[in-house]
């Protein structure tokens, strides 16, 4: 495989008797506001069996070439073209069609949103831009893609960009991994719906197929199946969406859609060709003849169920494939499909068919999907810590099979995620109210249930996440508050505490050792009852343990940030990480004095404290900061050993200082909180590989002397943590051994891993028993099952549902063309 070149886009052009149209479309890329240098163009050649080859050659002698054999399709044809390509993104634009000088570069900024972003869909407009072309999909309950709106004034609404199941082929982006991952486009369908089926794929495997309307293509849209026949055309898409929908829904979808799908497959046939499927009746007399007349629109349809038969064998084996390895579930994927109740063909005869076999089959019938509020008091954006870290994976652990809305207290920056963000102030009961009243389950952790009424008396479903023992935490940060003022910190944790425990139907707690402290204070709430134990006798059903987490891949390195970077840390340097921030139940002072020492031995020995500033502006720099600050400059060492950083790291960006660092380090005094702690900064030392010195007396301390991940030191203890850190970063025995040991212990911590028992809950919600029993809620409510109604897409009804529709989606000048057209088909 060729070696893929970071930040070039490949650009892929399939050419089929259209070398004029493809000439022009290369001039057209000449005109792109993005590098030459980052662009690579690759035309394949589908056999056209014409002078296309020489002309190419002739017009274009800068981009790539491929010549086929044969004629591919647009399938194969792109395929050849990605093989011969070598960008970090693939570029795909029909022949016909020409980019906005934007079209890559805003596809671009898009995929840097997120690493989820695996592909974007550009809008696509007719060539003059003024038709909608593509500005967004659909897909019918029987299997066939669609794209609303087309052939339609532009909308007078602004487009907005949002997540899709598919892009039209005619201009799209896939990131060259992704596109490996999923084999590229299905070379059996020739031509028609490959684009459809590698979106939905895309979607299954967990990536996003994100909409950006800044990337803009113009299309003639050139008829060039009406040479062969409209019927070929037909038989091509009735054998695609067959192919599509076995590959991709899930058993219990398929089992339930496919017999209504094959059901009206044979229907559209039948009235393609105005046929009369009781002439064989015998109550219709005797007609002896051996022939009948069929229009090929039929036998189009019969033909494709028959070729679908012939390609099973095959199909089984991708379908296996795609189950196998789908992470995300068909009532998730279904919102995708937007409209999927779209008979597709307009005569009064197929029409009563749809009706009856959606009333008997149920197809259009909506999955049930779970609607959870998460609710963080911490800001969401570049820069996050703890609690919003965890928040925004367990949101996107969830939304792969939920409706998912990240709720952030203390503001938001656009960020581009698989779920909705929203920011609701302390205190504003009224916006809480209307999420609280939208959501099945409510997960939250911190203050929210305190400072929103709504979240209070809440009937919904309850998950309190309690990693954080914030009444022990108190103990320590209110110390240097007076002591009436300590005293009301640790009293008012304590009844915040309490009220969530008295009321949460599921907790989360981050160890073993949590889920029994926690086991202690529900008992004395009265929460450790025979309801709760009667058919949960180890009580996991009512608290678990979810400990923080990390991303399965650590990344390479995107820029260097410290070492030859920051003056006083050269490149050859031994540096130490304290990941996190600081505060005053750490012990930073211990570890300065350490490395003030260590370097009277190791005159390269750096210490780098990574946060000092927390991202959310209600939380004050911390007393211990200043300390540690002028401890360092009382030695001699501040900006020369021991170096901090003003501000906090991006959240995206701390790969980078993990990648640098020798080892990592994290000191603590022994009382209670420590006891109890969680320290998530740990597991970003596993997340890099980075061997760790340690206080003793949490719940890490023990694993890393069980599993020999690093050194555990007694607390407060400058001589043996000396030793330590030296052995840490000069003993290459030791660091080999530790790095091993990392790599083995951190598949334990990764977030698919820690979140189970959180998705099997979210999976089938329920409320905890006692409560129940005690009448705080009512049996029964929590999730509720709607019940679904359809009424027939045709009539007086479905006119004023879909005046509604194209008004909100495309503006008044969208309604008029619809009504015109409708007119006109009266006539």
């Amino acid at each position: 495989m060729t070696k893929l070149r970071p930040g070039v886009v490949s650009v892929v052009l399939v050419n089929y008797r259209g070398t004029d149209d493809t000439i022009e479309a290369l001039e057209h890329l000449k005109k792109l506001n993005w590098s030459q240098d980052q662009l690579e163009i690759i035309i394949v050649e589908n056999a056209s069996g014409d002078d296309s080859e020489a002309r190419l050659r002739a017009a274009a002698p800068h981009v790539k070439l491929v010549v086929s054999k044969e004629n591919l399709g647009f399938a194969g044809g792109c395929n050849l073209g990605v093989a011969a390509s070598s960008g970090q993104y693939l570029a795909f634009l029909n022949n016909d069609a020409k980019p906005d000088a934007q079209w890559i570069a805003a596809a671009v900024a898009t995929f840097e949103k997120s690493p989820r972003i695996g592909a974007v869909a550009s809008k696509v407009v007719d060539w003059d831009g003024l038709l909608v072309d593509y500005i967004g999909s659909a897909m019918t309950w029987f299997g066939m893609g669609y794209k609303p709106l087309t052939g339609q004034p532009l909308p007078t609404t602004p487009d907005v960009e949002q997540d899709v199941l598919f892009g039209t082929g005619s201009a799209m982006f896939v990131r060259r991994d992704v596109y490996d991952e999923l084999g590229g486009f299905d070379e059996r369908y020739f031509m028609f719906f490959e684009d459809v089926d590698l979106g939905w794929r895309l979607n299954l495997k967990g990536y996003r197929y994100a909409y950006a309307p800044a990337s803009i293509a113009f299309h003639k849209h050139h008829a060039s199946m009406g040479s062969y026949g409209s019927f070929k055309e037909t038989y091509l898409l009735e054998r695609n969406a067959l192919f599509t929908q076995y590959k991709n829904l899930g058993d219990e979808a398929l089992a339930k859609t496919f017999p209504a799908t094959l059901a009206l497959a044979v229907r559209r046939a039948v009235a393609r060709g105005s046929l009369d499927s009781t002439e064989f009746d015998l109550r219709k007399g005797a007609d002896n003849g051996p022939d009948t007349t069929v229009a090929k629109e039929t036998v189009a349809g019969m033909y494709a169920i028959d070729q679908f038969v012939e390609n099973l064998p095959s199909l089984l084996v991708s379908r296996n494939e795609i189950q196998a390895s789908r992470v995300v579930a068909d009532n998730r994927i279904w919102p995708l499909f937007v409209e999927t109740d779209a008979p597709s063909y307009p005569t009064e005869h197929y029409l009563e068919g749809y009706d009856k076999i959606i009333q008997a089959f149920g197809v259009t019938e909506v999955p049930v999907l779970n609607r959870v509020l998460i609710i963080t008091g911490d800001p969401i954006g570049a820069k996050m810590a703890g609690p919003a870290i965890r928040a925004w994976h367990m949101a996107e652990a969830l939304s792969k099979d939920n409706a998912v809305t990240l709720v952030t207290l203390a503001g938001a920056e656009p960020v581009s995620a698989p779920f909705e963000i929203v920011h609701v102030r302390p205190g504003d009961d009224r916006a809480m109210r209307k999420l609280e009243s939208a959501s099945d389950v409510i997960v939250f952790q911190g203050l929210a249930m305190a400072l929103f009424d709504s979240l209070r008396k809440s009937d919904k479903i309850i998950v309190a996440d309690i990693y954080d023992p914030m009444h022990l935490e108190q103990l320590e940060q209110g110390r240097e508050q007076g002591t009436e003022q300590w005293k009301r910190q640790v009293s008012d944790a304590t009844d915040v505490l309490n009220e969530q425990l008295a009321r949460g139907d599921f907790f989360l707690c981050a160890s073993e050792r949590q889920r029994h402290f926690y086991l202690g204070q529900l008992a004395a709430l009265g929460r450790v009852n025979p309801a709760n134990y009667a058919d949960d006798p180890d009580l996991t059903e009512l608290i678990n343990v979810v400990p923080f987490g990390l991303n399965p891949v650590f990344p390479p390195a995107t820029s260097p940030v410290l070492k030859g970077v920051l003056p006083g840390i050269g490149t050859d340097d031994k540096l130490l990480l304290w990941s996190g921030g600081l505060y005053n139940w750490f012990d930073p002072k211990t570890l300065i004095s350490a490395v003030a020492d260590l370097s009277t031995r190791h005159d390269n020995v750096r210490l780098f404290f990574q946060g000092t500033k927390h991202p959310h502006p209600g939380v004050p720099e911390m007393g211990i900061v200043a300390e540690s600050r002028a401890l360092a400059s009382e030695l001699g060492v501040l900006d020369r050993a021991v170096f901090f950083n003003a501000s906090w790291v991006d959240y995206a960006e701390r790969h980078n200082y993990l990648g640098e660092a020798d080892a990592g380090v994290s000191t603590h005094f022994a009382h209670v909180e420590t006891t109890f702690s969680f320290r998530t900064r740990i597991l970003d030392y596993l997340w890099a590989g980075l061997p760790m010195v340690v206080t003793e007396g949490d719940h890490f301390a023990e694993l890393v002397a069980a599993e020999k991940l690093g050194i555990v030191v007694p607390s407060g203890d400058v001589a043996a943590l000396t030793d330590a850190l030296e052995k840490v970063l000069f003993d290459e025995t030791f660091i080999k051994a530790a790095r091993r040991n990392i790599k083995r212990v951190r598949a334990e911590y990764e977030w698919q891993t820690v979140l189970e028992p959180l998705v099997s809950f979210v999976a089938d919600p329920r409320h905890a028993p006692d409560l129940i029993e005690s009448g705080v809620v009512a049996a029964g409510n929590g999730v509720v099952r709607r019940t679904f109604v359809r009424r027939p897409k045709h009539g007086i009804r479905h006119d004023i549902g879909l005046l509604v529709h194209y008004l909100r989606a495309g503006g008044p000048r969208v309604v008029v063309k619809k009504v015109q057209s409708r007119l006109r088909r009266r006539k």
